[in-house]
């Protein structure tokens, strides 16, 4: 569907057949197609490789910034709370936005509201360096962000059907991975060259690419009973999506103990930025480098998930996950030569991948599709309620300890996490 069409993609009766047979029949069609010779799905991959090329950008960029500014890992991990708690604000909302609104126009606005609010950033960059303008963009981005995240998950399964949807999540991931290796190499030169002011003007326009992209993919329309039925307020809203969790034995496990994961991991990318420059003296140049390099971490675990859950279920898949991000972290602060900290950025993220992706699956395969947008919503606010405040202490007391300590504490931690799964229903989830 173009940018010009009259109705909108998630209306009954806006594509010919609008009935439930017609819905089952179209997703048992699209789960006999390989994806890459799905049209949409195309389109739609493109546009968010694209997107999250340009982000990489900003992910280096932004507390580039702040250090250039500052010289302080505190004030880095002081603006990536900001930005989570604007997150955690938007989460409360979002899902209910979501399962109401044209998904396709709400993921469009939401690229180029994001292209406006980084595109500023430069510009102002050009008269001299305003710490305040990052604190006050970025929270209004990863609120926007947000709502664009919580979309994103509810239209895969549109797009593919329910039988692929871990292939579809895994090749999303692999891609933007990918482009996430490119991105902060060249984030890093472009910082090093021309300021990280000038790499922000990147990801702006990525967004705009993004957005132009999605002007032509067509979701499949949602029949009247996955439609959203009385609406009702916005707590309302967020208590449906708890009350869901909480019924379902391992959604409810895997709630509670992501949200200490994330109040652990969230100022990691703060931790990797400040232990390069700060404690090893190097450039930005070099932090790009091991960003990219470790993003192929990234690329591994997105693509080796599907098969590897397919053998060993979701349980073992997940748990071996966040144990191996644990030990990963754990070592990172104590690297002291530069191939040692991209490799060990490297198991982190392909761990953090497979996990990421087992999740976010398992949460789309087993909620009703006119409570997928509330429920995401919920898993998201309640995942990184305390992360924001996380972020802050890590860096605090990476600053105030050194890496190295803080390190080691915070991936034992999730060592631990990973050890408590076996007592939960996690543990027998999905095996084959």
């Amino acid at each position: 569907m173009t940018h010009g069409a009259a109705r909108r993609a998630d209306e009954p009766g806006s594509e010919p057949g609008g009935g439930p047979s017609d819905a089952a029949a179209e997703d048992g069609l699209r789960g006999t197609r390989p994806l890459w010779r799905q049209r949409d799905f195309g389109i739609f991959w493109a546009a968010q490789t694209l997107s999250v090329l340009g982000d990489s950008f900003a992910l280096i960029a932004l507390p580039l910034l702040v250090l250039e500014a500052t010289g302080s890992v505190a004030r880095m991990g002081l603006l990536t709370a900001v930005g989570g708690a604007a997150s955690v604000v938007a989460a409360v909302f979002a899902g209910a936005v979501v399962d109401r609104v044209d998904r396709r126009r709400l993921l469009i606005a939401c690229d180029l509201v994001r292209m406006g609010l980084y595109g500023v950033i430069p510009l102002v960059w050009l008269f001299g360096p305003q710490i305040w303008l990052l604190y006050a963009v970025l929270p209004l981005c990863e609120a926007v962000g947000m709502l664009f995240a919580v979309g994103y998950v509810t239209v895969v399964r549109a797009l593919v059907g329910t039988g692929q949807l871990t292939e579809a999540n895994g090749r999303l991931n692999a891609t933007a991975a990918a482009a996430g290796v490119l991105g902060p190499l060249c984030a890093g030169l472009v910082a090093a060259w021309s300021g990280p002011a000038a790499a922000v003007g990147v990801d702006a326009a990525s967004f705009g690419v993004s957005a132009m992209c999605l002007f032509f993919v067509r979701f499949r329309s949602r029949t009247p009973d996955e439609r959203p039925g009385r609406q009702t307020g916005l707590w309302q809203d967020l208590r449906t999506g708890i009350a869901f969790l909480h019924g379902h034995p391992v959604l409810r496990s895997l709630t509670v103990l992501l949200f200490v994961f994330s109040f652990l991991t969230l100022g990691l990318n703060d931790l990797v930025i400040y232990h390069l420059k700060h404690d090893l003296g190097h450039d930005d140049g070099t932090v790009g480098t091991v960003m990219a390099a470790g993003a192929l971490g990234t690329i591994a675990g997105a693509l080796l998930v599907a098969g590897i859950r397919r053998r060993l279920g979701f349980g073992p898949t997940w748990t071996c996950s966040v144990a191996g991000c644990g030990l990963a972290f754990a070592g990172l602060g104590w690297a002291r030569d530069v191939p040692v900290v991209a490799a060990l950025s490297a198991a982190f993220l392909a761990c953090a991948a497979m996990g990421g992706t087992c999740s976010m699956s398992l949460r789309q395969e087993v909620t009703p599709e006119h409570l997928l947008g509330r429920v995401t919503s919920a898993f998201w606010t309640l995942h990184y309620a305390a992360a924001p405040v996380g972020a802050a202490v890590l860096t605090w007391a990476a600053e105030e300890q050194g890496t190295a300590p803080v390190a080691l504490v915070a991936g034992a931690t999730c060592v631990l996490l990973a050890a408590t799964a076996q007592l939960t229903p996690i543990r027998g989830a999905g095996r084959p």
